[in-house]
C-alpha cells in the first residue's frame, strides 16, 4: 500500500520508532497539548492500513499514534495470518501490546507533548481486544472505543476455541485472569463505547452484549457506558462508526 495517498496541510504524519515501536502519530498544526489517542489495528493488519482513520481523527483536533503489533507491520510479519496463526498468536499480541503500552505513554508525554490526563484508547478487532485490556488495567486512560473488539474474553475463547491444548490453554487462563469482563470495578463510572455490527462472524457481538448487561447497571451515569449495534453489519469499520466515536470522545477526552 502506498503511504502518500492522502496529505494535509494541516495535518502533521511523522513515521516514528518510540523505543523500538514502529508508529504512525498524526498531530493538528498548530495545538500544543492535543488530547492523545493510541490506535491499536486489528489481525492480519498494520499501522498503514488505519492511515486513514488517523487522518480522521487528527482533522477533529485529536494526536493520534498507531502503533505496529507484534508479528505485523515491520516487526518480523508472519507469512500468513490463517486460523492456525490466529489461534497460536492472537493472544500473544494483545498481551505484548497491554505490556508495551506504559512505554507508548511515557514516551507520549516526555517527547510529544501528551496530556497523561487525556489519553483514550481505540481499537478495531484485535485492536479492540488490546485496547480493552489497556483501559481496564490503566486506570489513568480517559476512555475507550472499541470496534468490533471485546471486553468478554473467556466467552469469546470459548466460542472460537472450544478445544484447548498445550500453550493455547495457557494463553486462555491468562485471558481469563485478565479478562475486563471479571473486573468490572475496575471499569464501572468510566466512558465505554462499543460499535459492533450484528452479523459480525468474526467476533460475535454476543460478548459485547454480554459485558454491557453485566456492567450497565452498575454505572450512576447511564451515558457513560453505550453499546452501538449497527443491523446487518459484518466485520467492518464504518463511517458512522467514526461519527460516534468523534462525538464520544468530544465529550469525555
Amino acid at each position: 500500500m502506498a503511504d502518500d495517498y492522502i496529505k494535509s496541510s494541516f495535518i502533521l504524519e511523522d513515521k516514528v520508532k518510540i523505543q523500538g515501536i514502529p508508529a504512525i502519530i498524526f498531530r493538528p498544526k498548530g495545538v500544543k497539548e492535543p488530547p492523545s489517542i493510541v490506535f491499536y489495528h486489528g489481525w492480519g493488519s498494520c499501522k498503514e492500513s488505519q492511515r486513514m482513520r488517523g487522518f480522521i481523527l487528527a482533522a477533529a483536533g485529536y494526536q493520534v499514534v498507531i502503533p505496529d503489533a507484534i508479528y505485523h507491520g515491520e516487526r518480523k510479519p508472519l507469512d500468513d495470518y490463517g486460523k492456525e496463526a490466529a489461534i497460536e498468536y492472537f493472544w500473544d499480541v494483545i498481551f505484548a501490546n497491554m505490556e508495551e503500552y506504559a512505554t507508548l505513554e511515557k514516551e507520549l508525554v516526555l517527547k510529544y507533548n501528551a496530556d497523561s490526563e487525556k489519553i483514550a484508547v481505540m481499537g478495531n478487532s484485535m485492536g479492540g481486544f488490546t485496547a480493552a485490556g489497556i483501559f481496564t488495567w490503566n486506570k489513568n486512560v480517559k476512555t475507550l472505543i472499541a470496534f468490533n473488539g471485546s471486553c468478554s474474553w473467556e466467552t469469546f475463547n470459548k466460542n472460537i476455541n472450544p478445544d484447548m491444548t498445550g500453550k493455547l490453554e495457557e494463553l486462555s487462563k491468562k485471558a481469563s485472569e485478565k479478562d475486563p469482563l471479571k473486573h468490572l470495578s475496575l471499569l464501572t463510572d468510566r466512558p465505554i463505547l462499543m460499535l459492533h455490527g450484528d452479523s459480525d462472524s468474526l467476533v460475535p457481538v454476543q460478548g459485547q452484549r454480554e459485558f454491557y448487561e453485566k456492567i450497565s447497571p452498575l454505572y450512576r451515569d447511564k451515558e457513560r457506558i453505550k453499546l452501538i449495534e449497527y443491523p446487518l453489519l459484518n466485520h467492518f469499520v464504518t463511517t458512522n462508526m467514526m461519527e460516534e466515536s468523534i462525538n464520544w470522545l468530544g465529550r469525555y477526552l
